[in-house]
């Protein structure tokens, strides 16, 4: 038996993250992946490697999405970058061509290199049209702030408050990533299920983040619930081979390393 787990992300040209990413992970993890690119964005090794964005036409978009569909059976999906109002749109069309059991949102909300009122546009889209879409979503220290409307997050217990608030927007589950970003010597995570609150810990490896390593966990997620895993069992698969990816991290000549998957 195969399972598919589908993507809808951006292209990282140096294959640290985006789709490349998670292409990576679902073979990694014995799943048939296949996706749309919904962007192009690459480093500017000139210019303090900066990002530069390149957005996909929404009907290349959407034709992609209608052949993936019409080819297989497909009920899990993984947002990951969308970048533009008008992708974002064309998006939330296509994924009500059809049901899907599982949507994962990587709520990539600040798209790096956009205008501040281009990138504001962005995010008010994403909240109004994926947002409720989505059966899961997994958003960072910063995106957990802004998707609770909270001013800091800087303990487990804001952390979890975080979750509930974004919960309450309507996705059946949230996981809150503290990573890096809290004090202390754990990266810790939590999984919010609008009951139950499940904490993830583990020891973090160095204090600075690496490439990748959010696509690889929300990646790992879609993988594994493509399969059949229950959320609890998903989110700790992907804690543990972002752990150990962050440890086999790639370095560069960029001043940041890149996530290795390696179950």
């Amino acid at each position: 038996m195969v399972n598919f787990a589908y993507v809808i992300a951006g292209s990282e040209a140096t294959g640290g993250a985006g789709i490349q990413t998670d292409l990576k992970t679902f073979q990694e993890l014995d799943v048939y992946g296949l996706g749309a690119l919904t962007c192009i964005v690459s480093f500017d090794p000139k210019n303090q490697w900066g990002h530069r964005f390149v957005p996909v036409d929404p009907q290349v978009i959407k034709d992609q999405i209608e052949a993936a569909v019409a080819l297989h059976e497909l009920s899990t999906v993984k947002i990951g970058m969308l970048g533009t109002p008008a992708t974002i749109d064309a998006v939330a069309e296509s994924l009500t061509t059809q049901p899907w059991k599982n949507i994962v949102l990587d709520p990539v909300l600040i798209c790096k290199g956009q205008e501040p009122g281009a990138a504001l546009d962005t995010d008010t889209a994403l909240r109004e049209k994926i947002l409720p879409l989505a059966t899961v979503v997994t958003p960072n220290h910063f995106e957990a702030k802004t998707l609770a409307g909270m001013d800091e997050i800087n303990n487990v217990d804001d952390l979890i408050e975080a979750a509930k608030r974004i919960h309450a927007q309507g996705p059946s589950y949230v996981i809150a990533k503290g990573g890096a970003e809290l004090p202390g010597e754990f990266a810790v995570d939590v999984l919010y299920d609008g009951t139950e609150v499940t904490i993830f810990s583990e020891p973090k490896v160095g204090e600075e983040r690496v490439s990748g390593a959010g696509c690889t966990f929300a990646a790992a997620i879609t993988a594994e619930l493509a399969k059949g895993s229950d959320i609890t069992t998903a989110v700790a698969v992907a804690k543990n081979l972002v752990t150990q990816g962050i440890k086999d991290r790639v370095e560069s000549n960029a001043p940041f390393a890149s996530i290795w998957q390696r179950a």
